[in-house]
C-alpha cells in the first residue's frame, strides 16, 4: 500500500473536496480521484461519498481515518530514523500569528539553507492551545508566549524576544503621560483569554488603571488598525516586526510595565530529535540584517 495514497484520502477527508486536496498535494484532481479508487479497492470498501458538493468519508473511510493518519505519521517518522544524525523528516510546528509573520520565516530560511531534507507542517493557533500541543506530543515544537508557570522537565524553552508592554495612540491624540491617556480614552482590551492579554490585565491591576473598556479581541495587528483609525487606545507587547503597513499612531513607553516573552517550547525526545535540535539551533543563530 502507497503511503501517499493514504495522504490522498486523508486530505480529502480533512478538506471535505477533491479539488481543493488536489490543490494542497499538488495534484490534479483526475490524479487523486485515482488514488482513491486504488486505495479503495486495495480495501475493499469505499472510502468517501458525496453529499450535495462536499465529500465526506463513509462509515469504513471513519473507520480507517485514525489509522490512516497514525501510518502516514510512523512514516515520516521512519524518514527520520532512517537518517540517524542527519536531520530529516517532516517537523511539526506550531506559531502565534505575531511570529508567523516576524521570527519563525527567518528561522526557517536559515534551517532550510542548512538542512534542506527538513519538511516542515506549520500550525498557527494561540499559546494556550500550542502549548498543550506540544506537551501532548501533537507538535515538536511552538513558538509562543512563555507560560507564566514552570514548563515540563520534558521540554526545552529558549527566549527569541523580550516584548516589553506599550501603549498605543492615535498619532494625533494629545499628551505624553500614558497612565492619565489610558484613563482618558476608550481602551481597546487585548483578549484575557491569550496569555499575553493576561499580562495587560495584571498591569492595569497592578497601576489599579481604570479603563473606558469597548472591546476586546486577541489580533493584535487589528487592535493597531482600530488605534490608528482613533477609535481609542490599547496597551500591547511590542511584537517582533513587521506591522501593518500605513500604521497613523504612536508607541509610548509604560513605566515599570515588563512585558511577554516569546519563545520556542520543544520536546526533547522523540523520532525527529535530529531535526528538532537543527531547529533550535537556528533559533538560536542571529537573523542577519539585510
Amino acid at each position: 500500500m502507497d503511503i501517499r495514497f493514504l495522504e490522498s484520502f486523508v486530505a480529502v477527508a480533512d478538506c471535505g473536496s477533491i479539488a481543493e486536496a488536489a490543490r494542497r498535494l499538488n495534484l490534479t484532481p483526475a490524479a487523486l480521484s485515482q488514488r482513491l479508487r486504488t486505495l479503495e479497492q486495495d480495501l475493499g470498501h469505499s472510502l468517501v461519498m458525496r453529499a450535495g458538493r462536499r465529500v465526506r468519508p463513509t462509515a469504513s473511510g471513519l473507520a480507517v481515518l485514525d489509522h490512516a493518519r497514525a501510518l502516514i505519521e510512523g512514516a515520516r517518522d521512519l524518514r527520520a530514523i532512517a537518517a540517524q544524525d542527519e536531520p530529516a523528516g517532516q517537523l511539526r510546528l506550531g506559531a502565534i500569528a505575531t511570529s508567523l509573520t516576524g521570527l519563525l520565516p527567518g528561522i526557517i530560511a536559515r534551517l532550510r539553507a542548512r538542512h534542506p531534507r527538513i519538511e516542515y507542517h506549520i500550525r498557527p493557533d494561540s499559546s494556550v492551545n500550542l502549548y498543550h500541543g506540544v506537551i501532548a506530543g501533537d507538535l515538536d515544537a511552538a513558538v509562543i508566549v512563555r507560560p507564566q508557570f514552570p514548563v515540563p522537565k520534558s521540554t526545552g524553552w529558549l527566549t527569541l524576544r523580550e516584548e516589553p508592554l506599550v501603549l498605543l495612540v492615535p498619532e494625533e491624540a494629545p499628551g505624553t503621560d500614558p497612565l492619565a491617556i489610558v484613563q482618558n480614552h476608550p481602551f481597546i482590551r487585548y483578549d484575557r483569554n491569550q496569555w499575553g492579554g493576561q499580562i495587560v490585565d495584571r498591569y492595569l491591576r497592578q497601576n489599579t488603571l481604570k479603563v473606558r473598556e469597548w472591546l476586546e479581541l486577541d489580533a493584535l495587528d487589528a487592535i493597531a488598525g482600530l488605534v490608528s483609525r482613533g477609535l481609542g487606545v490599547a496597551i500591547v507587547p511590542d511584537w517582533a516586526p513587521p506591522w501593518p503597513e500605513g500604521l497613523r499612531l504612536r508607541k509610548i513607553a509604560l513605566p515599570d510595565a515588563g512585558g511577554r516573552q516569546t519563545g520556542v517550547l520543544w520536546n526533547l525526545s522523540g523520532a525527529r530529535i535530529a531535526a528538532m535540535q537543527a531547529f533550535v539551533e537556528a533559533c538560536r543563530t542571529p537573523a542577519r540584517g539585510p
